[in-house]
């Protein structure tokens, strides 16, 4: 054997299958057979009729495996609709492209590095607060203590224990005992089961040991960053479902206490019901429109913090909610669901060792952003006491102020502001990054550059990506609109190139998934922008709507559009401006929107007392004063048939608006 192994050694050869594509199915695979014996047959006699008889077996099973990958494609994007991850996946493997990009490849050891960096990166954190902290803030508990104390939890009912598992996503932990959509089809048979767990620990005040264990995934920040560098990875918890369902059962009970105490920060719109990103930008830009149309600059300062979640200290929590009022069994639910926790990296079927938790809330989990918010509560006074204007989407905070060029004070005190904030944060175990802290000034450029030289100890630019929307020194939202066109195009050239493999139901639901929802988001900020300035908007939905019609280019589009009753961009910006101030006007919407529009009230009784007028205030440019919210708002509102405006719900007023202005486009 030996001069064998010595001339031809043993060598292993890894085979690669070709995955069958999923839409050949049993009719296929006989009709491609038929179109081969055809071919066959023809090849030997060389007859026409023969020739003939391929061609159509030919036809045949072309149009079938057409029809059979079209359904295919269009059941999975119906099926899908409100997954973009998978919305995204599909699109890759219809255009070909190389979706898997370039990555680390998963190994226990990868994954121990992994766990060790981010646990490093917390301790360093922690360590250099450590040696910062120094001033020392009088934060009183007693300023935040509410009439009303929690110290008990209310047991659920069959019924509410419903209503929470079916609010939930069947999504599945790799500690789950079963596959949570098995659960979900099986749930009548553990009812009872599950409603002894959730009543067990509200009762008892212990969450349980066996739900504190989190599966930590590495996700790339961005996907055009380097996968080699572990900084530009964020650490996603995954939790079991049952322990996310205990959580939803407590946050329905400890939010009620919240709103019912008004404890919540006003200018905190992360995670709360009727707050948006959308709203909180609404209010910021129309404070820096109002601040133009009065002739003065406007500083924007976008605070930047380093893990801020994963840093949050448990016992500076737990005195938080103690000084909100909780106690009790409520309190002692409280520290047993944040102490004794642990985590471990998980990457496809490999994993690190188990590692032990003593600080932070689970981004992943249900009550991580609401104990977050808790945490940040006593910010908003450090920020007050300066007088300076402020809004937080969870640990995104940003400071802005008016100022006129000749005016340092007010530049002083936003300094001493971010000094003081920079302290509280060291206090409280957060890092403030200020290498990523950017600085906007909007307004005219010959003012801005006296403004500019006093800030120059930060990262100043001509345009900051604010919570997903690009804000300009000018505020002309040249640079947004241009970057919704450019990301539009590039995502319906993709869809256009692989339109004939899909059904006209499945196209819609890409072109609202990839385009319209850009369009649509944070639309309200466009309010009063000329139509010249969104004609690029408009184009791209034209585009879009061409593409998904099969429309050519010479035709007229206002039927098309009028066909798949799309409002126009212009119309679709005058909707979410109004259902904003039906929310406001009804309040449904948030206090910092509603105390912008005043109800009309005339000093004597007239017909138009009860009609749901708004009082429209006084502006002096057309390009700032006109378009803020405060004054585009309540024209557009008073505008409207008064049956439109005393509309019962928001389900039938938005239904009213859309015909209201369809008729408006489209007659």
């Amino acid at each position: 054997m030996l001069p064998y192994d010595a001339v031809a050694p043993l060598k292993t050869k890894t085979l690669k299958t070709k995955a069958t594509a999923p839409w050949k199915n049993e009719p296929i695979r006989a009709l491609k057979r038929e179109c081969r014996r055809a071919e066959r047959k023809w090849r030997k006699t060389k007859l026409t009729v023969h020739r003939e008889i391929f061609k159509e077996q030919q036809t045949r099973y072309s149009h079938a495996i057409k029809k059979a990958r079209t359904l295919h494609f269009s059941n999975l994007i119906l099926q899908n609709k409100n997954d973009p991850r998978v919305l995204f996946k599909t699109i890759d493997s219809l255009t070909k492209r190389d979706s898997q990009r370039s990555s680390i490849a998963a190994s226990d050891a990868v994954c121990e590095s992994f766990a060790d960096h981010f646990r490093s990166k917390i301790n360093a954190i922690r360590s250099t607060l450590l040696i910062q902290k120094g001033v020392a803030f009088n934060e009183s508990i007693a300023l935040y203590l509410s009439e009303e104390t929690l110290e008990s939890f209310v047991l659920v009912d069959a019924v509410g224990l419903g209503q929470v598992f079916s609010q939930l996503k069947p999504t599945t932990c790799l500690l789950d005992p079963i596959p949570t959509s098995l659960l979900k089809t099986f749930y009548d048979f553990f009812e009872f089961e599950l409603l002894n767990i959730v009543n067990y620990s509200l009762q008892t005040g212990v969450f349980p040991a066996a739900f504190k264990t989190a599966v930590v995934r590495p996700l790339l920040k961005k996907s055009n960053l380097d996968p080699n560098n572990y900084n530009n990875y964020r650490p996603v918890s995954n939790l079991p479902f049952l322990s996310k369902m205990i959580e939803k059962t407590v946050l329905i009970q400890f939010n009620e206490f919240l709103i019912r105490n008004n404890i919540f920060e006003k200018y905190q719109s992360g995670f709360r019901t009727n707050h948006s990103t959308e709203t909180a930008l609404v209010k910021i830009v129309n404070d820096i429109r109002c601040n133009l149309d009065c002739q003065k600059l406007s500083v924007l300062v976008l605070l930047d913090l380093s893990a801020a979640f994963d840093t949050v200290d448990h016992s500076i929590l737990l005195n938080r909610l103690r000084g909100l009022g909780i106690s009790g069994t409520v309190l002692k639910w409280f520290y047993s669901y944040l102490t004794d926790r642990s985590f471990y990296v998980s990457m496809d079927t490999c994993s690190s060792r188990v590692f032990d938790i003593s600080c932070g809330v689970h981004q992943g989990s249900i009550l991580g952003p609401l104990l977050f918010n808790l945490y940040m509560l006593p910010l908003g006074d450090v920020i007050r006491r300066h007088g300076v204007c402020f809004h937080s989407y969870a640990d995104d905070t940003q400071l802005y102020i008016a100022v006129s060029p000749d005016d340092e004070e007010s530049v002083n005190t936003l300094l001493k502001c971010i000094l003081d904030i920079e302290s509280w944060m060291a206090e409280n175990f957060l890092q403030l990054n200020q290498d990523k802290t950017e600085v906007l000034v909007i307004g005219s450029e010959d003012k801005r550059e006296v403004v500019l030289s006093k800030l120059k100890n930060y990262k100043t630019s001509q345009c900051v990506r604010n919570l997903g929307v690009i804000f300009d020194s000018e505020l002309n939202f040249i640079p947004q609109i241009k970057n919704i066109t450019k990301t539009g195009f590039y995502h319906l050239k993709n869809i256009s190139r692989v339109r004939p493999f899909l059904s006209l139901a499945s196209t819609e639901v890409l072109m609202h998934a990839f385009i319209t929802s850009r369009l649509d988001y944070c639309n309200a900020l466009l309010s009063g922008l000329p139509r010249t300035r969104i004609a690029n908007l408009q184009l791209l939905q034209n585009s879009a709507a061409r593409v998904l019609t099969r429309t050519r280019g010479r035709e007229h589009i206002r039927p098309v559009l009028r066909s798949l009753h799309w409002l126009p961009v212009q119309f679709r910006i005058d909707f979410k401006v109004l259902l904003l101030v039906y929310k406001c006007f009804y309040g449904l919407g948030p206090s910092y929107l509603s105390d912008m529009i005043l109800k009309y009230e005339p000093l004597r009784t007239l017909r138009s007392s009860d009609t749901g007028l708004l009082v429209i205030p006084k502006v002096r440019t057309k390009t700032y004063g006109e378009a803020s919210f405060s004054f585009y708002g309540p024209r557009l509102w008073n505008s409207l048939p008064e049956s439109l405006r005393a509309a019962e719900t928001v389900h039938v007023f938005k239904g009213r608006l859309k015909t209201y202005l369809f008729n408006l486009a489209f007659s």
